[in-house]
């Protein structure tokens, strides 16, 4: 079985692009990510495209060939390369990635193209926009996680009280998020603390969708969405679009020197899904990272920066606890002691995170990776953390089954040169 090498990222900005087209984001990470590897896009022979929201912008099918269809006529890629697409809320990015690293190591072909493209703002219609995150969760059989919901919310001890015009997975991660602190002593100063570091994060990244710094006593001030989280707290809807070009070994020898020094292994990319279960339990990031540590046959102490799924301050919290680089209960004490700031000991979410760099459904994933291609080449510009990392970790997760993810992907990967 190959190796998989990623050769070239790129992303666009993340911000609300009422006026861009599908096609117009997708031409320019497609045309950024051929420039970053160096290589033609004659070279690309699988192409996985990862999108959430094109159907409720009137394209519900291959929506991958309606974006790239131009690319394509013009020559800039194959005119028949197929092109997969996929969906899987929040963590769809992640999933393209993961198809185009396995066709690559299952040998079936050399070089393999992910892309996220994203639009969820309808600026006509609020009502749609809305609409692209409830189908995140189960819509055909409501009655059983309405049921659930209320369950756990009693058992806890933590209530249960969704609003409609809210999004549910923040009621479902705000839940959680004060079970922790009943359970753990995690304050609304933590979640501030994370908040305030990636709002700062995010000043120094061109990429980023809120490039202004927010103080710890301001994100506890702001403006409340759902206890214990205020606005700050919380990622932004964004638009935007992301690409990474995966290849094998033997494309990989073919390569110029400078092209293979730049190179960068996976050397773990793992999906888990998620299930049902109780509100203590583990959720899907735990499995996930304890398959891809041994899937890369490294452990967390071998992490040197990560980029992780903060749509909720809490969320990067319970991540870092989940993905071993702290206790279990001490997420909160481990972001204050300044271990994840850009210059601790290993940073997390240097680029500013899904709360500030923006949350683009199928997008983020490839964002994500991209954020962390850049700070192990060293080619970050102002956002670089330190010359010395050299492996990073990125989880990103989407949808809901119960209390769990529906889909986790957590990737990691390492450069040598």
């Amino acid at each position: 079985m190959s190796n998989a090498w990623i050769l070239g990222t790129a992303s666009t900005v993340f911000q609300k692009w009422p006026d861009r087209t599908f096609r117009d984001l997708a031409k320019e990470v497609v045309e950024g990510v051929l420039s970053d590897s160096g290589i033609a896009g004659s070279d690309v022979e699988h192409i996985v495209f990862a999108n959430c929201a094109m159907g409720a912008h009137g394209q519900d099918n291959i929506r991958g060939q309606v974006a790239l269809t131009a690319l394509m006529r013009d020559g800039r890629l194959p005119a028949r390369v197929p092109i997969v697409n996929v969906e899987a809320g929040c963590a769809t990015g992640s999933a393209a990635f993961h198809a185009a690293v396995s066709a690559v190591r299952a040998g079936d072909v050399d070089v393999a193209l992910a892309i996220g493209v994203e639009k969820t703002l309808v600026p006509d219609d609020p009502v749609r926009t809305f609409q692209l995150f409830s189908g995140g969760i189960d819509q055909r059989h409501k009655h059983e996680w309405r049921t659930f919901f209320a369950e756990q919310g009693k058992r806890s001890g933590m209530g249960w009280t969704p609003h409609k015009h809210r999004i549910l997975f923040l009621d479902v991660h705000a839940m959680q998020a004060r079970h922790h602190m009943a359970t753990h002593g995690t304050t609304a100063e933590h979640l501030a603390v994370i908040a305030s570091k990636n709002h700062g994060n995010a000043v120094h990244n061109p990429r980023a969708q809120y490039r202004f710094e927010v103080p710890v006593a301001a994100a506890l001030a702001d403006k409340e969405v759902v206890e214990p989280f205020t606005r700050s707290m919380c990622s932004p809807l964004s638009d935007g679009a992301a690409a990474v070009l995966v290849c094998s070994d033997a494309f990989l020898a073919r390569c110029t020197k400078q092209t293979a020094r730049r190179a960068v292994q996976v050397r773990a990319s793992v999906l888990v899904g998620g299930t049902w279960r109780n509100i203590e339990d583990d959720n899907v990031v735990a499995h996930a990272a304890a398959r891809a540590y041994d899937r890369a046959g490294l452990t967390p102490d071998d992490i040197d920066i990560a980029e992780v799924h903060d749509a909720t301050s809490y969320c990067e919290l319970q991540a870092t606890e989940l993905l071993g680089f702290c206790e279990r209960g001490s997420g909160g004490a481990y972001a204050a002691s300044g271990a994840t700031a850009r210059d601790g000991a290993r940073p997390v979410n240097a680029s500013g995170g899904l709360i500030s760099k923006g949350h683009p459904l199928g997008a983020t994933g490839l964002g994500m990776i991209d954020e962390l291609v850049r700070q192990l080449r060293g080619e970050a510009g102002a956002l670089q953390v330190s010359s010395n990392v050299r492996v990073g970790l990125q989880q990103n997760a989407g949808g809901l089954i119960g209390l769990d993810e529906a889909l986790c992907h957590v990737g990691i990967f390492e450069h040598r040169a």
